[in-house]
């Protein structure tokens, strides 16, 4: 059994004294901190306004679909751009066409480059149109006909093949060679005169079974300064004309003593065509001597 004082002992200890006021710790944030974090809340939601606004901005005026952006559309069968586009960094295509009723144009402030690679990346082919110059670079350079595709004009390291049916030089200086031609046929325009000059070398014209040179509506004429050789190597030279006329030729001398000096009856001269032995001709009257430094001289006709 509990003794009285432990009683009084026990019951002093249950029953301590209780504060009339107890004490509460809130929790969350306040004062500065609260509007710090509200300032910062706003901030954010001003910002993604302002990004959502801009981006449809940049969707409106690029002009986004699902197609694709702007001018550049993405088709099955490639990229299609509309209007002007500038590139300015290096564009690697396959094939580049316009459409059926508009040109292509490819536009640059100083030139317009293409450029051909092997599969190793070397360089085969370059194109250049530049504002003094078109350059081409390749092993051979061809233009062909746009139907036939006969080829009109090749050229590489070896010949230059000039294809069409016609070659036509409007030029006031004609056309200068420096070495050879070869051409089956020259002739000039209709009402045209023919020229073929060498201002300060021999002009040659050869071909293996003869030269034709006809005039048909107007004169031949051959002028050089020094010698003109007409050579035949196995045939024979014709000079097949009504009247053939050697002018400026030397004329030989004649003295008739039976002549007599009082006699006024008119005489006309007869004077033949004589060749000397070195190849020269001269004009001698009928019955003269001859006037060559040799005595056998040869009369054509009279």
């Amino acid at each position: 059994q509990m003794t009285r004082e432990q009683y009084i002992l026990a019951t002093q200890q249950n029953s301590l004294p209780r504060t009339e006021h107890p004490q509460f710790y809130p929790v969350g944030i306040y004062g500065w901190r609260k509007r710090c974090l509200y300032f910062f809340v706003l901030l954010l939601l001003v910002t993604m306004i302002v990004n959502l606004a801009m981006t449809i901005w940049i969707l409106k005026v690029m002009n986004f679909t699902v197609d694709g952006m702007g001018n550049l559309r993405v088709t099955k069968k490639g990229i299609r751009l509309e209007g002007i586009s500038e590139f300015l960094l290096p564009l690697y295509v396959k094939e580049i066409h316009s459409r059926k009723d508009s040109p292509l144009v490819l536009q640059s402030d100083r030139n317009v480059t293409v450029n051909a690679r092997n599969h190793m990346g070397q360089l085969t082919g370059q194109l250049t149109v530049g504002a003094d110059a078109v350059e081409a670079q390749c092993k051979r350079f061809e233009v062909r006909a746009s139907e036939s595709g006969k080829v009109l004009f090749s050229a590489d390291e070896d010949e230059i093949v000039i294809g069409a049916d016609r070659l036509k030089v409007t030029g006031t200086e004609g056309a200068v060679f420096g070495h050879s031609v070869e051409t089956p046929h020259i002739r000039a325009e209709p009402s045209q005169d023919l020229k073929l000059e060498s201002p300060t070398r021999s002009l040659v014209m050869e071909a293996p079974r003869g030269v034709q040179v006809n005039a048909a509506a107007g004169d031949l004429k051959a002028t050089c300064r020094k010698e003109l050789h007409l050579q035949s190597t196995e045939g024979e030279i014709f000079l097949n004309a009504d009247t053939i006329r050697l002018g400026n030729l030397p004329v030989g001398s004649f003295s008739s003593s039976s002549s007599s000096p009082s006699s006024s009856a008119p005489r006309q001269t007869i004077y033949e065509l004589c060749v000397c032995p070195s190849g020269k001709l001269y004009l001698s009257p009928a019955g003269a001597g001859s006037t060559c430094q040799s005595s056998s001289n040869i009369c054509l006709w009279s």
